[in-house]
């Protein structure tokens, strides 16, 4: 591979924007793709998964160079004279690259590579928490699994269309994919491209929603005619995917204390052609109390501290703070709390977290069972996954249901 000035130029000015502006790398990633019209998609793609790889491997890379934050341009051309090098890629005689010591940067990696919190670009506090909950053997292979480049999985509208017409019209768009045992609505992009200009896209066929994503509605046990809510509804994937499954027929509530999620959604239940969603904000206490014991099924796709997405997040390692993930704790169990009594009797919940932390899953459920409204509850079953096991993002749901 030919290292391209202009192409290195704007992933070098990105990466400064993500490690010392805290600015999100999709949102950052996604200004400098527009940086060029004259850049191909290889362009684009070769920015987009540079700066995603030196994130990820931030730590590593670091203790290699000998850099410290904040970083300055220097240091961050060094990073990427060492993700460059480790790649095998042939350094041009820039100026940035002057004296780079390649067989020494070999050599750290090495040395580097028997510690796991550097090898793998985690935190101390990180490394040191998840070994505590899941133990080490499970997070030797799940560190590993979750500094894979994630897959593109797209969920069929069956509003729209079938999963084979789907597959159909997007092979006749030069966009292959692959169905996933297991997954009855999902495929896999074969090679990665810019799904969203697709002609399949406009017309509401798909969303892009990762396959372990896709198992909390089936998990839900929804059926047509329903009263469901979504209560973390956000910009609606889960929302659409409900009401695929009840065909339209029945009402989708979706909840979120954040409006201008709740508008994106309403853009998207237009193009997926989803009729049934009402969108209501949580501005108070009000709109939770007015459907106390009112839903057959209640949602609380809880916030986390998503450790299991960290996959297509990898600025997540260097953003999240231990002291969020306490705050989020006791927030999943006032949440808990609060939205369960939307349940009526006879009715099911289904908490779920993009979170592989027991703390934040069967232990909240657990505690929140033992509660004067969680006694009202039978636990039915949950389900854990982890993306070394999967091979898609680390989750977790559990259903439950409210005694009659």
């Amino acid at each position: 591979m030919r290292l391209h000035r202009n192409l290195c130029f704007a992933t070098v000015d990105g990466l400064l924007q993500i490690f010392n502006e805290g600015m999100y790398a999709d949102k950052v990633v996604q200004q400098l793709l527009k940086r060029d019209k004259r850049w191909g998609s290889r362009d684009r793609g070769f920015v987009a998964e540079t700066t995603y790889d030196i994130v990820r491997w931030k730590r590593l890379y670091a203790e290699i160079a000998n850099v410290k934050e904040p970083f300055s341009r220097d240091d961050i051309w060094r990073l990427f004279a060492v993700w460059a090098t480790l790649k095998g890629i042939k350094l041009p005689d820039w100026k940035y690259f002057e004296g780079t010591p390649l067989r020494k940067i070999k050599g750290r990696f090495d040395e580097l590579s028997k510690i796991r919190k550097i090898k793998e670009s985690f935190t101390d506090w990180m490394d040191e928490l998840v070994v505590k909950e899941l133990g080490e053997t499970v997070w030797n292979k799940e560190a590993v699994a979750l500094n894979e480049q994630a897959d593109v999985i797209l969920r069929t509208n069956t509003l729209k269309v079938t999963k084979d017409k789907l597959q159909s019209e997007l092979f006749d768009a030069d966009i292959e994919t692959e169905a996933i045992k297991g997954y009855p609505d999902a495929l896999r992009l074969i090679e990665r491209k810019n799904v969203f200009t697709s002609e399949a896209f406009q017309k509401g066929y798909f969303e892009v929603q990762d396959a372990s994503s896709q198992l909390v509605a089936k998990f839900l046990d929804v059926k047509s005619g329903m009263r469901v809510i979504d209560t973390c509804a956000g910009a609606g994937g889960k929302t659409l995917h409900i009401a695929s499954l009840m065909e339209n027929k029945g009402q989708v509530i979706a909840m979120d204390i954040y409006g201008n999620k709740l508008k994106e959604l309403k853009r998207r239940a237009k193009r997926a052609g989803a009729h049934n969603i009402e969108m209501r904000v949580i501005d108070s206490t009000k709109p939770i109390k007015k459907l106390h014991g009112k839903a057959d099924r209640v949602l609380i796709d809880a916030p986390c501290s998503g450790l299991g997405v960290i996959r297509r997040n990898p600025d997540a390692k260097w953003k999240l703070q231990s002291e969020f993930i306490d705050k989020i704790k006791t927030t999943q169990a006032e949440i808990l709390n609060s939205y369960s009594k939307m349940v009526k009797p006879g009715g099911k919940l289904v908490y779920a977290t993009c979170s592989i932390l027991p703390s934040e899953n069967q232990d909240q459920v657990n505690t929140f069972l033992k509660t004067e409204i969680g006694q009202e509850f039978t636990f039915i079953k949950d389900k854990k996954i982890l993306a070394h096991e999967s091979g898609f993002d680390g989750f977790y749901m559990a259903l439950l249901e409210r005694k009659n």
